[in-house]
């Protein structure tokens, strides 16, 4: 792991000033470098607190748990409106980073007594998205499909959901279903 972490910091990147300054902060904030999903994860006892990753017009922690974070500064976005937990603070230039290092630390900190105080985000239930017209007749056709899809983590059955759900078009949504059906039999998350 810490191979990885070496090679992530090492190779030359578009942001690489600043992914050095916000490891540092990281670091600084008496947190574990861990090395998840291809990138940096800072940790305490093993829990998420933040990761670091780029975009191709940004770089940008993540907080595992931003939703909970009091954001007096307006720092935290939320990626997409089905993120319910995570929160990102981005920059596009290490002077920003430096600038906000007081604040950056404070949010982190913030962060650490979230998990320590072990709150969790509440989550909407998957009962509360829309399951496509075109997947309820496949759930209701097929009876190992069903046993399959609700036997899935919520996290993973919401994300079939979304993704079915996404096109516009009848014909590529039941594209989207039948190339899935054999991750759902085999009790596989869409990007497993």
């Amino acid at each position: 792991m810490e191979k990885n972490i070496e090679s992530y910091f090492s190779k030359p990147k578009k942001w690489q000033k600043e992914i050095q300054e916000m490891r540092a902060i990281a670091l600084d904030c008496n947190l574990t470098e861990t090395f998840k999903w291809g990138h940096p994860c800072y940790t305490l006892n093993n829990d998420n607190i933040v990761l670091i990753h780029e975009f191709k017009s940004y770089c940008a922690y993540l907080f595992f748990k931003g939703a909970l974070i009091q954001d007096e500064k307006g720092l935290l976005i939320q990626q997409s409106e089905n993120v319910q937990a995570a929160r990102q603070i981005r920059f596009t230039h290490v002077d920003e980073i430096i600038k906000l290092k007081k604040v950056l630390k404070a949010y982190i900190f913030e962060a650490i007594a979230i998990e320590k105080a072990g709150l969790k985000v509440a989550l909407k239930e998957t009962a509360a998205y829309t399951i496509p017209e075109e997947f309820q007749q496949v759930l209701d056709k097929q009876k190992k499909v069903h046993k399959a899809f609700y036997a899935l983590t919520p996290g993973r059955q919401r994300a079939y959901l979304l993704h079915f759900a996404a096109p516009k078009q009848s014909k590529t949504r039941v594209a989207r279903i039948e190339k899935c059906l054999p991750l759902i039999l085999s009790g596989l998350g869409l990007n497993d």
